[in-house]
């Protein structure tokens, strides 16, 4: 997820606990006296000359760009300092060849527009953006937009192979603290080269009510996908952690644990096949415990059989500590 400032221009209580509940991490205050009367209002970074969490010169530059000979000075800093840009007339043209040379770099923007423009650029966009207005909405706004930002997949269509009910396994109930819709899932399997999307519990039955924040992931082993191309465990999740969600066109948002459950149940392994590659998983063997068919309805486990076909994402594997790596792996 792009990172949010706000920049509070002058202190304004009201401006800033808007921006605070539309997702801002960073508070960046032309008055570094008002850096406890920001602190008091939530827990928030505050980027200051002096007494900031982050401090300008050391943590971050501000430039403004009004010429070829500012935009390469934004270049020239060291990788690790975050570099704030503005320009004079809003142009995407400083921020492509910037973007091209670093990875910390911030994009100064004045509304929704701005902001959905710097964080595509390039396909790859800006770190973040610095957000300056003194207008209520359009933080609401600039706040909607950072949080629909998209992650696009090519989900595949799979067609189920196997389906062999195994013994008792420790799996994982993953809460949010988000509601998921009808069509939404995470992406998990036993390779990270080939996983399933398991659907959300947004299903009533006549035995369970519907858990719309709950993806009842699978085996403790497993790998789940998560922000910036990584997967993770599943028996590493925790409280607080960020995970992924993707509906069933591919299009991902980023969402957070609220508890990841383990328990001992009944366990299934599917195996599927898309264009002769393999996908497995081991799932919970319960009637509430969903795969996604390619138009979005959600399948039981108890109802699935061989040839049917439901949603996967494949990939070249191969991880080292949930990132991937260029290597030859095989994994069965």
């Amino acid at each position: 997820m792009k990172d949010f400032w706000f920049w509070a221009e002058e202190y304004d209580k009201k401006l800033i606990t808007t921006a605070l509940e539309s997702g801002a991490r960073v508070i960046l205050l032309s008055d570094p006296s008002r850096s406890s009367e920001v602190k008091a209002l939530g827990r928030v970074q505050v980027a200051s000359k002096e007494g900031g969490d982050l401090k300008e010169g050391e943590d971050y530059v501000y430039v403004l760009i009004k010429g070829k000979e500012d935009e390469e000075r934004a270049g020239r800093f060291p990788p690790h300092i975050k570099v704030i840009v503005e320009t004079t007339d809003w142009t995407i043209i400083p921020l492509e060849n910037l973007i091209a040379q670093r990875e910390e770099l911030y994009a100064v923007v004045k509304n929704e527009e701005e902001a959905r423009l710097a964080i595509r650029v390039l396909e790859k966009g800006v770190k973040g953006i610095v957000l300056k207005t003194k207008d209520i909405n359009t933080i609401k706004r600039v706040g909607k937009v950072l949080e629909e930002e998209e992650e696009k997949l090519p989900l595949v269509v799979v067609r189920i192979t196997r389906i062999l009910p195994l013994g008792l396994g420790d799996r994982v109930c993953v809460d949010t603290t988000s509601l998921l819709n009808r069509g939404e899932g995470m992406l998990v399997g036993n390779s990270s080269g080939g996983m399933f999307l398991v659907h959300a519990e947004t299903e009533e039955n006549p035995y369970v009510a519907s858990r719309p924040f709950r993806v009842n992931a699978g085996a403790v082993h497993m790998y789940i996908r998560v922000p910036e191309n990584k997967t993770k465990y599943l028996c590493e999740l925790s409280a607080g952690d960020p995970v992924m969600v993707y509906d069933y066109t591919g299009r991902g948002r980023l969402v957070y644990v609220g508890r990841a459950k383990v328990e001992r149940r009944p366990m299934l392994l599917v195996e599927g096949v898309y264009e002769k590659k393999k996908l497995s998983a081991v799932l919970q063997n319960a009637e509430t415990i969903r795969l996604t068919r390619p138009d979005g309805t959600p399948i039981s486990v108890a109802e699935l059989k061989e040839g049917d076909e439901v949603l996967g994402y494949i990939e070249t594997p191969g991880r080292h500590f949930g990132m991937k790596v260029e290597e030859t792996i095989t994994e069965k």
